[in-house]
């Protein structure tokens, strides 16, 4: 049940942080709610996953997935350019995680 919970903080997350783009500055009001919104719901399912998922396995994976979602949103849907960099950068991240995860396991 701690990962169903993590991968809503997850996707909590990555709405509050996609709707931050269009609060303009927090000066839109809609916007600016749905992201204010979105992260208290993010922290408050990361809380409940820390219950039964280790703190250091959990956030690794909320901040790392979070930011690849957010990086790849950015590629694909908001016009941010692509370059290997930024390709290799959301591989490292994942990476990061898998190790991090497989090294938390043992």
């Amino acid at each position: 049940m701690g990962y169903v919970l993590l991968a809503g903080a997850i996707a909590a997350e990555v709405l509050a942080t996609t709707t931050m783009k269009y609060s303009d500055g927090f000066s839109r009001l809609w916007p600016s709610l749905i992201t204010a919104l979105g992260y208290v719901v993010s922290f408050a399912l990361l809380a409940q996953t820390l219950k039964t998922v280790s703190v250091g396995t959990a956030y690794a994976i909320w901040a790392g997935f979070g930011t690849a979602a957010i990086a790849t949103i950015g590629i694909v849907f908001l016009g941010e350019g692509v370059s290997l960099a930024k390709v290799a950068g959301i591989a490292l991240i994942i990476g990061g995680v898998v190790v991090l995860n497989l090294a938390g396991a043992h």
